[in-house]
């Protein structure tokens, strides 16, 4: 009993003090936004990147330790953005593989294949495959 009154009492002063506090809402939202600092991104000179690039995720599907955060770097480099590269366990994969989700994807995968200089098949992402929904997979197993 003595514990709900102490809680009534702690309730009543918390709505006094938001109550009182001699800013409405309003002001305090103004303040907030105000307060939120805005940034933008560096505009990219690199020839493979474009102003509509899809965001990649490098996904390790192979053995080779320390693979995705590799390409992950050099497509950095390279002007792309980058997810936090990933591993993958599903072990489906032999060969490396870009995966894009429709065809307003599929020309970016195949400047992400250009860029790594690799024989990478480009390909639509299957359902079954649910990493990165929304940009495309840049799927590694070996260099």
């Amino acid at each position: 009993m003595l514990l709900l009154a102490v809680a009534v009492v702690f309730v009543g002063l918390g709505w006094h003090s938001a109550a009182t506090s001699g800013q409405s809402p309003d002001e305090g939202l103004r303040d907030a936004e105000a307060s939120v600092a805005t940034t933008s991104a560096p505009a990219t000179s690199s020839a493979t990147a474009s102003a509509g690039d899809a965001r990649l995720c490098v996904i390790n599907a192979g053995s080779i330790s320390g693979l995705a955060s590799e390409v992950t770097d050099e497509l950095k480099a390279k002007g792309f953005t980058t997810a936090d590269p990933a591993n993958y366990n599903g072990g489906s994969f032999t060969e490396n593989t870009i995966l894009y989700r429709d065809s307003s994807q599929k020309a970016e995968a195949q400047k992400v294949a250009t860029a790594l200089g690799s024989d990478a098949s480009v390909e639509q992402r299957p359902t079954s495959f649910t990493m990165c929904r929304d940009g495309i997979a840049v799927v590694v197993v070996t260099r």
